[in-house]
């Protein structure tokens, strides 16, 4: 791969260099929704779910509350945000 093309998709990468990251299109509780969350945690923080206890899936697989700062988001991911609800 030439040096032009190396810069050009590590610069669709870099959000250090100012330029504002494209909003990824992902699919959450199975509505299509565009998100500039990078990670789950920040999925949820931006859903307004904030410190709700709830349970999280990526793909189909769940995933811990302890992991989902570190787990990322790619353009369409299916989430799944479940909370429980109170009352019979």
């Amino acid at each position: 791969m030439s040096g032009a093309m190396e810069a050009e998709i590590s610069n669709r990468h870099d959000t250090s260099a100012g330029t504002p990251q494209q909003p990824l299109a992902i699919h959450v509780n199975g509505e299509p929704r565009q998100t500039e969350a990078e990670t789950l945690a920040a999925l949820i923080e931006e859903a307004g779910y904030g410190q709700a206890r709830v349970a999280t899936a990526l793909n189909g697989d769940f995933v811990s509350a302890r992991a989902r700062a570190a787990t990322p988001l790619k353009a369409g991911d299916h989430v799944e945000i479940v909370a429980p609800r109170q009352g019979g």
